[in-house]
């Protein structure tokens, strides 16, 4: 897999991430189409540049490895582990995305499906 092919799955996955955010424990699922995801609960959100703007009013600012939410939040992606301000982490292996409260996502395509 070339450099340019891992930026372009962790920018899919990136985006996909900052969607399950504000979501705690709720099990949600996201398509993305283009710069844009839409999840099953409504809410859909679009990414322009390093922000990520969502229909529900909250925004996101991607700096370097770390993300700047606008409900006050970071985190900070190191290798396949994000680590939340709020002490959650998650990793990802391959397609699979597993969090630290035990629930689990899988990437197919352009969709993510967690439980």
């Amino acid at each position: 897999m070339t450099e340019t092919s891992i930026r372009r799955v962790i920018a899919h996955t990136t985006l996909l991430a900052i969607a399950l955010v504000s979501t705690g424990a709720q099990a949600r699922n996201c398509q993305k189409i283009g710069n844009q995801v839409f999840c099953d609960d409504g809410v859909s959100y679009q990414q322009i540049g390093n922000q990520t703007f969502g229909s529900d009013g909250s925004s996101s600012q991607q700096i370097g490895n770390q993300r700047f939410n606008s409900d006050g939040s970071s985190s900070q992606q190191i290798g396949n582990q994000r680590f939340n301000s709020d002490g959650s982490s998650s990793q990802r292996i391959g397609n699979q995305i597993f969090k630290s409260d035990g629930t689990s996502c899988q990437i197919i395509g352009n969709q993510m499906f967690c439980n």
